[in-house]
């Protein structure tokens, strides 16, 4: 390190072209900076400097060796400023993974972000299962429910409200249910990949809490494959609002006893680092944080 020093103070001695304007450069008194030139000429056995009392130039010896020491600077200097660019501008490659049925939501959010940023490019894993992010070298995942204790990072972005959705066709044929205790008549799908009983609490309008137990005739592990099915007639399915909101706007579905609330599910932005994270993810979280914030039943969450 010693010799990485000496090396930049011969070059702001070349540079500047004596050595009190070289040490007024970097903070250095003038004896200071003869120091370090004839550490590195004794260290070396070469003289850089021919010295007079009016002139300072190089021997030819050192004009070579300043090349290299200006260009180690200059490199040094273009490193510094690549860590600035990397803390203040978004850049590079940025690493995200969301859940399958989530994925939808990233292309809005992220969209103005690419388009203003031409050096960041975004590679986007789709994946429902609980990926590790340093063996995925992931730099933002996407997560809902409730998280699991974990060393990562994680940041609250908002609440997505769950609702109870049918299709019309559903409900030509089965009824519109009046009250959570008609539900228990209908026809259920459940998004889980362990069993087919579907538990949730409704509160209704005046604070009244009701715990329905029910048997699902249809079990899916993924939220878009039991929408799909949803639309399709086979059943009443608990389903995120922002994922449905076409279908309920396109009347693809509609929402039963929207006036009973069930808890809603909070969404996380999860990194592997809690600080100096680079602008590339600072910048991805604020703009997935305002988009999803903007979805009719979104909240803050509690």
């Amino acid at each position: 390190m010693d010799d990485l020093k000496r090396m930049a103070v011969f070059a702001a001695v070349v540079t500047h072209g004596s050595m009190s304007a070289a040490g007024r450069a970097m903070g250095l008194s003038t004896s200071a900076v003869s120091q370090q030139v004839r550490a590195l000429e004794q260290q070396s056995g070469v003289t850089l400097l021919t010295r007079s009392t009016r002139k300072l130039s190089t021997t030819d010896a050192g004009a070579r060796f300043a090349a290299h020491c200006v260009a180690m600077v200059e490199a040094a200097d273009s490193a510094r400023q690549q860590l600035t660019l990397a803390h203040d501008a978004p850049s590079g490659e940025l690493r995200l993974s969301a859940p399958v049925g989530f994925a939808r939501h990233v292309a809005p959010a992220l969209a103005p972000l690419l388009a203003a940023n031409p050096a960041l490019t975004l590679r986007l894993l789709v994946d429902d299962a609980m990926i590790d992010l340093i063996d995925a070298r992931i730099d933002l995942a996407l997560r809902a429910g409730r998280l699991a204790d974990s060393t990562w990072a994680a940041r609250r972005l908002c609440e997505f409200e769950w609702g109870l959705c049918a299709s019309p066709d559903y409900l030509r044929r089965h009824g519109m249910p009046r009250s959570p205790a008609d539900l228990h008549a209908h026809q259920w799908m459940v998004g889980s990949r362990d069993g087919a009983v579907l538990q949730f609490t409704m509160t209704g309008p005046d604070g009244e809490e009701q715990t329905l137990r029910l048997d699902a005739r249809i079990a899916s592990n993924n939220q878009l494959t039991l929408q799909q099915m949803c639309v399709a007639g086979l059943g009443v399915a608990v389903m995120t609002v922002p994922d449905v909101d076409e279908d309920l706007r396109s009347s693809r579905l509609v929402r039963l006893l929207p006036e009973w609330r069930l808890p809603g599910i909070p969404v996380w932005a999860v990194t592997p680092q809690r600080e100096n994270q680079p602008a590339k993810v600072r910048h991805a979280i604020a703009a997935l944080e305002a988009h999803l914030r903007s979805m009719d039943g979104v909240s803050l969450g509690g």
